[in-house]
């Protein structure tokens, strides 16, 4: 990982900062991105090494493009993107109100499209270059009460996929991870009964993505499905 150029996307959360804490230690120059530039600034301060905070709505496509030339103007060259930002909305398809569906597709679907975009044309360029999108078990299997939210990964899913295929000839990887249940703020606002203690662990989705990075130049880990034993989707 050593001077790789590595944004963060949705960092303040709890895979995003665990993946940034995971990292941080090994040498990779660090873009941090989230909403809350209090947050933001306060998880650097707790990093060590070389760390660059670019609070970013990615919902809005001229911010995202502020904070890819904010890398490229501070670190010269775009090597990774993870995706970790998220949103959480679990409740009867009759339910779903107009808004709470924007506001899913805006910030899952659209916002990692935009990002994935922005870092691939960056990383076309060089010829170079690995896409992170955390997409959930929930892109992968449908589950009741989770339509908004699995219409927003199954589309995270498709366009990665065929992003895969217009840039393979150009280096540029793409790594899929479909984590079950992680104990994280994401739950904090789902009204659905999970008991959090058999989920997996920030730590553990954040040694998922480490591993992924850290394969060697010719392998591509396409996909990851890590699940707890206590809620199994096959």
């Amino acid at each position: 990982m050593q001077d790789k150029v590595i944004v963060v996307v949705g960092a303040t959360g709890g895979i995003g900062s665990a993946i940034a804490r995971k990292l941080a230690p090994t040498g990779a120059k660090l873009v941090l991105a989230a909403r809350d530039a209090v947050n933001l600034t306060t998880l650097a301060n707790e990093l060590p090494g070389k760390v660059l905070t670019v609070p970013t709505d990615i919902t809005q496509p001229e911010q995202v493009e502020a904070l890819m030339q904010a890398t490229l103007a501070h670190f010269g060259q775009i090597d990774v993107l993870v995706n970790a930002a998220g949103l959480g909305i679990l409740k009867p398809y009759n339910n779903i109100e107009p808004a709470e569906l924007d506001k899913i597709l805006d910030l899952n679907l659209k916002g990692s499209f935009y990002t994935s975009q922005a870092a691939a044309q960056e990383m076309q360029k060089r010829k170079s270059g690995h896409i992170c999108n955390i997409v959930g078990i929930l892109g992968k299997h449908s589950m009741a009460m989770a339509a908004a939210y699995s219409a927003s990964k199954f589309g995270v899913v498709g366009f990665s996929k065929c992003m895969a295929e217009e840039l393979k000839r150009f280096g540029v990887k793409f790594t899929l991870f479909y984590f079950g249940g992680v104990d994280s703020p994401f739950w904090d606002n789902v009204s659905l009964k999970v008991d959090r203690k058999k989920m997996l662990s920030c730590e553990t989705a954040a040694n998922a993505i480490f591993y992924a990075l850290s394969a060697e130049p010719e392998a591509v880990p396409m996909e990851i499905n890590i699940q707890p034993d206590s809620h199994l989707f096959f």
